[in-house]
């Protein structure tokens, strides 16, 4: 195997091809196992949520950013609450501030049929 091929002369080492590839797997594999996958979490919530619900649900989003992992905050309407999508929408917003310490809007809210979802990333 060639060590340094623009040395001159080009210096070369002679070896087990066997055994190093299987120590080049064997540091993948170490190296996959420590790597951490982000995960997308979701919360979701309704226009007229009540103060507490709203601290729950929002506390655990707040888990789910401290662990690394992106959260997805879906606004769920149903029948005539289409017609106010402005009140979700400030529920939106006041998660987002809520989580402004620790997390960051990665996607703007976007209505998507009966549901409007925004995207936070971790700081």
């Amino acid at each position: 195997m060639e060590v340094a091929p623009t040395a001159r002369p080009p210096v070369v080492k002679i070896m087990d091809y066997g055994k190093y590839k299987f120590e080049e797997a064997k540091a993948a594999r170490a190296a996959k196992k420590k790597q951490h996958v982000i995960l997308l979490k979701e919360v979701k919530y309704r226009p007229g949520i009540d103060d507490h619900d709203f601290d729950f649900k929002t506390r655990h989003a707040r888990e789910f950013l401290g662990d690394g992992n992106k959260v997805k905050v879906t606004m769920m309407y149903r029948g005539r609450q289409l017609a106010h999508v402005e009140l979700g929408k400030a529920v939106l917003d006041r998660v987002a501030a809520a989580l402004a310490d620790i997390g960051k809007v990665e996607m703007e809210a976007k209505l998507e049929g009966r549901n409007m979802t925004m995207v936070l990333a971790p700081k």
